[in-house]
C-alpha cells in the first residue's frame, strides 16, 4: 500500500538524541531533526510514498530549524508528489510568524476556519534582574569584553545599552528580513505586500485567504478527506518512524548490508555547553559538551582510515574557554591529517561556539542561526547580604592573598579586579587572534566584527565568520565534495557511539573513559539556581542565553 507520510512539527523537535533516562522521559516521541530531514529526502525518492502531510503552528522551534526543514520540503518537492501543511491557528494570544513561515514551504496551506494568522513580526526580548538582586542584597561584580558581550547585563543592568539594543535591532531587523523574503517567493507576493500584511496581522482565517496567504480553509478531517480524494487509500506513518524502519525492499536491504565496505563520513557533535571533562548529562536541563569527549572523538576520527570527511555539528551558545580551545587544537589536528572538516552549526553557534568552528575548512550556518559573540566576560555576584537577610552568615580562614578571589562572600578588591581586568584582555586577544588566524581576515578587520557580537548567520555570512548557507546536508555534501565521495555510496557514523555492551566494559585507556562515561549531573538546577542569585556563568566565552527570539 502507498504511503502517506505525517509530520507533528507542533511538538517541536530536539537536535541531539537525549544522554540520559529523564531527559529521555522528557523528549519521548520527540523526533531528531536530522531525522526529519533525511525522512523527507528519502521518500522524495521513494516511490511507495505518495505525499506528505504536517501540522504546523506550535511555537517550539527555532529559526535555524525550520529553515532546514524548508530546505528539506522543497527537495521534497522536487518529486512532484504534494506536500500539504495544516493548521488550527497560526498563533491564538501569541506570534505565529515563524510557524507561517515554516508552512510556506509547503504546496498547500490549510487553516481551520475559525483560526487566524498571527504573523506580528519578530522581536528579540531580554530579561534584567538587577532591581530584584538590589533588593535581594545581591551585588553583581563582572567584567567582560567588549561592550556587546551583553550576557551579564541580566545581572547588571535594569535596561538595555545601547549597543545591546543596536544589537538587538539587527538581529530582529535581519530575522524579519529572512522571513518576509521567504513568504514573498512562496506566495507569489513583493516582500512589500508580505509587510503591510503583518501590519495588519492578526488576521482572521477568511481575510488571510483573500490575501492569499492561504489555500483552503478547513478542520483536519477536511484535509485528509482531500488527500484521500487524490491519492486514494494510503498507509499514513510519521517521518520518524518511515526512517527508522527496517528495509522493505531487496534494494534497501543490499543498502544496509555491511559489505562491500562504504568509506564513513563521520559526524561529531558539540551541543550544549562546553565544559572541561566528559560531556554531561543533566536530567533537569539538556546535554553538556566535554573537551575531553570532543577530543577523543576527535582523535579516534584521525586515527580510522575509513573516515574520509568530519563533518563537526554544532549547537552550543560556548562556556568554557580553555576547553573550547582544546577542541579547537584537536580540530586542527584532524585537518592536518588531510580529512576535510566541514562546521555545520545548528540553532546557535555562539562564543565558545563559534571558537571551535573556526578553524574547520568550510563553515555552514543557515540564516537565521545565532553566532559570532567573539568576546569574554568573567565575574560572581556578592550574596553575602543577601544570605544575611535570611540569618545565614559564612565565615572562612585562607592563605594567599587571593584564595578567596571568586567566593560569593566577598568582594573584588581593588587588586583582584585589576587581576580580572588582565585575564579578560588576555584571553580576548586570543580569541580574536585565533579568530582571525583560521578566517583568514586581518586582525584589525576581525575585531571589528568581534566586541562580543552576536550575528545571525545571514549577517555572519556578508562578513565572513561564515561561508557558506544551509543546512546539515548541505554540510554532508561539501564534506563528500571534499572528499571525493559519492553522496550515495557512504555511510554516515556518529562519533562517539557506544552500545550497551561497550558501555558495560571497563575503561581500557583515557579517551575510552571519556567516551562511555556520561555522568549525570544537576547542571540544569545549579546554572539556573546561580543565575538567579547573580553568580558566576557557564563559562568565559558564553553568549548571552537570556534573549528570546521570537
Amino acid at each position: 500500500m502507498a504511503t502517506l507520510l505525517e509530520l507533528d512539527l507542533t511538538r517541536g523537535v530536539i537536535e541531539t538524541p537525549p544522554a540520559s533516562p529523564v531527559a529521555a522521559f522528557r523528549a519521548r516521541h520527540l523526533p531528531t531533526l536530522r531525522e526529519l530531514v533525511a525522512a523527507l529526502r528519502k521518500a522524495a525518492r521513494d516511490e511507495s510514498v505518495v505525499g506528505v502531510v504536517a501540522h504546523v503552528g506550535g511555537p517550539a522551534l527555532s529559526l535555524s530549524q525550520v529553515q532546514d526543514l524548508r530546505d528539506a520540503v522543497a527537495d521534497f518537492r522536487t518529486s512532484g508528489k504534494p506536500a500539504v501543511a495544516w493548521t488550527e491557528s497560526f498563533g491564538e494570544t501569541g506570534s505565529g510568524t515563524v510557524p507561517y513561515y515554516l508552512a510556506t514551504a509547503f504546496d498547500e496551506i490549510w487553516v481551520q476556519p475559525s483560526g487566524e494568522l498571527g504573523i506580528t513580526g519578530v522581536a528579540v526580548q531580554a530579561v534584567f534582574l538587577r532591581s530584584a538582586l538590589d533588593k535581594a542584597g545581591v551585588i553583581p561584580q563582572f567584567g567582560k569584553r567588549r561592550e556587546y558581550k551583553t550576557a551579564a547585563d541580566t545581572f547588571t543592568e535594569k535596561e538595555m545599552t545601547g549597543p545591546a539594543r543596536e544589537m538587538a535591532a539587527r538581529l530582529a531587523e535581519s530575522a524579519y528580513e529572512q522571513i518576509a523574503d521567504g513568504i514573498a517567493v512562496r506566495r507569489r507576493l513583493t516582500p512589500e505586500q508580505v509587510r503591510e500584511l503583518v501590519d495588519n496581522a492578526p488576521l482572521p482565517a477568511k481575510a488571510a485567504l483573500d490575501a492569499g496567504l492561504v489555500d483552503r480553509l478547513g478542520y483536519r478531517s477536511d484535509v485528509y478527506d482531500e488527500l484521500k480524494k487524490r491519492l486514494g487509500e494510503t498507509e499514513r506513518l510519521l517521518a520518524e518512524r518511515y526512517v527508522r524502519r527496517g528495509p522493505r525492499t531487496f534494494a534497501e536491504f543490499q543498502r544496509r548490508l555491511p559489505w562491500p565496505e562504504k568509506p564513513v563520513v563521520a559526524v561529531v557533535r558539540v551541543s550544549g555547553g562546553i565544559t572541561v571533562g566528559r560531556n554531561s548529562a543533566s536530567p533537569l536541563g539538556g546535554p553538556g559538551s566535554g573537551s575531553d569527549t570532543v577530543g577523543a572523538a576527535l582523535r579516534a576520527v584521525a586515527d580510522e582510515a575509513k573516515v574520509k570527511a568530519v563533518v563537526l555539528r554544532i549547537d552550543s551558545p560556548g562556556g568554557s574557554y580553555v576547553a573550547s580551545d582544546a577542541i579547537r587544537n584537536e580540530v586542527l589536528r584532524l585537518r592536518s591529517t588531510g580529512r576535510p572538516v566541514i562546521a555545520s552549526m545548528g540553532s546557535v553557534a555562539a562564543s565558545g561556539g563559534y571558537f571551535v568552528a573556526m578553524p574547520a575548512d568550510v563553515i555552514v550556518a543557515q540564516p537565521g542561526t545565532i553566532t559570532g559573540s567573539i568576546g569574554v566576560l568573567t565575574g560572581k555576584g556578592v550574596v553575602r547580604d543577601a544570605l544575611a537577610r535570611i540569618g545565614i552568615s559564612q565565615q572562612a580562614v585562607s592563605e594567599g592573598a587571593n584564595a578567596r578571589m571568586f567566593s560569593a562572600q566577598e568582594e573584588f578588591t581593588d587588586e583582584q579586579w585589576s587581576r580580572l581586568e588582565e585575564t579578560l584582555d588576555r584571553i580576548y586577544q586570543d580569541f580574536v587572534a585565533k579568530a582571525a588566524q583560521d578566517r583568514g581576515l586581518p586582525e584589525e578587520q576581525l575585531e571589528r566584527l568581534a566586541r562580543g557580537r552576536v550575528w545571525t548567520g545571514a549577517d555572519a555570512h556578508e562578513r565572513k565568520l561564515v561561508d557558506e548557507l544551509g543546512g546539515f546536508q548541505h554540510a554532508l555534501q561539501l564534506a563528500c565534495d571534499r572528499a571525493g565521495l559519492d553522496r550515495d555510496d557512504i555511510r554516515v557514523a556518529t562519533i562517539p557511539h557506544r552500545n550497551l555492551l561497550d558501555q558495560l566494559r571497563p575503561p581500557t585507556t583515557t579517551d575510552d573513559l571519556a567516551v562511555t562515561s556520561q555522568p549525570l549531573t544537576l547542571d540544569g538546577l545549579t546554572s539556573g539556581l546561580y543565575s538567579a542569585l547573580g553568580l558566576p556563568p557557564a563559562g568565559l566565552l558564553r553568549m548571552p542565553l537570556n534573549w528570546q527570539l521570537g
